[in-house]
């Protein structure tokens, strides 16, 4: 259990930095810091799907709480405003924790209140509880809840257009401030709510400043619910869509306490990746697809949406190794369903807008990720249902198709053109593309070999002989042009071959290569790759994406986002990449009880770091250097999928 106690929480800047994530299952979510205050335009204590898994809008950004002890007055909340922090509640807070969701707990005015926030699974409501433990006398508890009703991308100003007219059923508040996926509900039992529509300005979102965003806010109340409580007293408050039918708040919180024990206790007595596969059903939502409900992985919050190339890499770790076969299979058709000349979506758009297609590596990471459940599922069946569609995008990949995707003569992959950037790399500004790798990319071309390879195999079991022999064959080719990435003056790989030109740069891409099913390199170039690498992007957190020694590399993650871009994959440390690269050291070291003590002791700041940043998960990002500040999305999907699959796969829980 995560816990922190007034002397941390006291400590406001340090405080700031911690966030806690809830999610429903459907795409939506709630978010904060640990004493309450936003610090960002995406924290909300009801950031609801209005088109699961997307149309994510704040509809409330936060409850202020307050008791009242007859004439005295004791404020709960913790604000920052552009000139100011009010008010000052962190400093009555005596605990944070999260058991397994977030409680507060405050004591002031001879009165100890508690605070649970929870989102039930799969119902799109935050459910939000009031203890009170301890009370000399009667006393109110007066909630004010500070309404957004937007995008959760874009942030709101005082305006007049903002619609104040409140619908008020028995114990609930109904109000729909702008369009109707702006509509909420507040209900609220045994309370009561007195009307004053009041604006609440300046609030600052540090973190977009940081950004350089638009960081200052103005909130709408239409206004505040009150209780009448005695010690022991529990009260209930609900944010939604709408209000819930019928509502049992013991047996709700019953309910999804037993669901998320299930899974902590999944892993017996390894509570680390108990905490991990948390962490992992955080990412795995609904997605309908033509009518039917299926599944997707939401990449990272709280601004991704549902990713290709981040589902197919995180699947094996989230799903597989959780035991959710289920889900994984579900998530397979989710993509296939959605293909478009042989490619995988990139991106689904948010509400009925076209897909993106514009990555190479998506589409050929599928056909591991398929590999991968047939192994754990042996569900022949999958690849019958799925075969003419596998067939097609490697034809499609032979011939040529979007995006100047296309098997050379030497059968290597070549993707792009220097406007473009298809791979996992892919940061681009405007028209300046940050880390070009047009042309013949490393990790490309291992991932390209392996799909052929995988067809062949797939093509065999299916007793396709004419599908085997052709993709064999290309495979071999593939195999032969491939040792052109091979620099023996090196002893590592070039990054991305274009024309005459070979990339030297030293990046992690090539362990991606290293580390698939159908191996391309000798046992000596591995070796000889996993000292470079351990050398010179090696941290505790993950790799660097670029070695310090070249020109552009930049340690540190911070500024505009033109800074921050340029920083994306030029030396920014990403921890999804210990997954290849710790398959390639066990491969090559070989997995003793020597070595995965070595790596045991390695990753402990990441265990750590479950404490850290985004609370019980694992950040997108860190810095290249000392002290490694995480940054990015505080939960990321391929992080936590790729660090319990090797947390689980290595057995590392056993030598803790």
């Amino acid at each position: 259990m995560t816990r922190f106690d007034n002397l941390l929480l006291r400590d406001l800047a340090h405080a700031l930095q911690l966030e806690w994530l809830e999610t429903d299952g459907l795409g939506g979510f709630a978010m904060g810091t640990v004493v309450g205050a936003n610090t960002r335009r995406y924290h909300g204590l009801l950031v609801a799907a209005t088109q699961p898994p997307v149309g994510r809008r704040v509809l409330v950004a936060k409850v202020e709480d307050r008791l009242q002890t007859g004439a005295s007055l004791c404020d709960l909340s913790c604000n920052v405003y552009r000139d100011a922090v009010h008010p000052n509640g962190h400093e009555r807070q005596r605990e944070f924790r999260l058991d397994p969701w977030p409680v507060f707990t405050w004591s002031d005015c001879g009165c100890t209140l508690q605070k649970s926030i929870f989102m039930p699974y799969k119902l799109g409501i935050t459910v939000i509880r009031y203890d009170l433990l301890q009370a000399p006398e009667s006393v109110w508890l007066h909630a004010r809840p500070l309404l957004a009703g937007r995008d959760m991308h874009h942030l709101q100003l005082a305006n007049n257009e903002l619609n104040d007219l409140v619908s008020m059923p028995l114990h609930t508040a109904v109000i729909q401030p702008y369009d109707p996926p702006s509509k909420m509900s507040l209900y609220f039992p045994e309370g009561d709510f007195r009307l004053d529509s009041l604006w609440y300005y300046n609030f600052r979102y540090f973190r977009e400043e940081e950004s350089g965003l638009d960081y200052l806010e103005d909130l709408y109340s239409p206004g505040e619910i009150s209780w009448l409580m005695r010690e022991g007293d529990t009260r209930w408050l609900v944010l939604g869509t709408q209000t819930p039918s019928e509502f049992d708040g013991e047996q709700l919180m019953v309910d999804e306490r037993r669901r998320r024990n299930a899974i902590l206790s999944s892993f017996g007595e390894d509570r680390i990746a108990g905490r991990l596969a948390l962490a992992a059903d955080q990412f795995i939502v609904d997605r309908t697809v033509s009518g039917q409900p299926s599944k997707t992985i939401i990449a990272g919050y709280p601004w991704f949406g549902d990713w290709g190339r981040d589902t197919m890499i995180a699947l094996f770790g989230l799903t597989l190794t959780t035991g959710r076969y289920a889900d994984c299979r579900a998530m397979l058709h989710t993509f296939v369903s959605g293909m478009r000349n042989g490619l995988v979506p990139n991106l689904f758009a948010e509400g009925n807008g076209d897909a993106w297609y514009n990555t190479v590596d998506a589409t050929l990471w599928l056909f591991t990720a398929i590999k991968q459940y047939v192994k754990a599922s042996k569900d022949l069946d999958l690849v019958r249902e799925l075969w003419p569609a596998l067939k097609t995008s490697l034809e499609a990949h032979i011939a040529g198709t979007d995006f100047n995707i296309h098997m050379t003569e030497d059968g290597l992959l070549h993707a792009g053109d220097e406007t473009t950037q298809l791979t996992w790399m892919d940061a681009k500004v405007e028209d300046w593309v940050v880390t070009p790798r047009h042309g013949k990319a490393v990790e490309i071309n291992g991932l390209w070999y392996n799909a052929l390879k995988i067809g062949e195999y797939f093509a065999k079991k299916l007793d396709d002989a004419e599908a085997a022999t052709r993709y064999g064959r290309f495979a071999r080719r593939t195999c032969v042009g491939f040792q052109k990435f091979w620099s023996p003056e090196m002893g590592y790989c070039h990054d991305v071959l274009r024309d005459e030109e070979a990339d030297e740069c030293l990046r992690p891409n090539q362990l991606i290569a290293c580390a698939l099913p159908y191996g391309l390199l000798t046992l000596d170039q591995r070796r000889s790759i996993v000292q470079k690498v351990s050398e010179q992007l090696l941290v505790p957190y993950g790799l660097r994406t670029l070695a310090c020694c070249h020109d552009g590399y930049c340690p540190v993650y911070a500024g505009d986002r033109w800074a921050r871009d340029a920083a994306y994959h030029q030396g920014t440390v990403w921890p999804w990449l210990l997954g290849p690269y710790l398959n390639t050291y066990f491969d090559v070291m070989g997995a003793t009880e020597e070595n995965r003590r070595r790596v045991r002791a390695l990753v402990q700041p990441l265990v750590d770091h479950l404490d850290q940043a985004g609370l019980g998960s694992i950040s997108e990002i860190f810095d290249a250097n000392e002290p490694f500040a995480p940054h990015g999305c505080i939960a990321q999907a391929w992080s936590v999928g790729e660090f319990l699959r090797c947390w689980v796969q290595y057995k590392l829980g056993e030598l803790s």
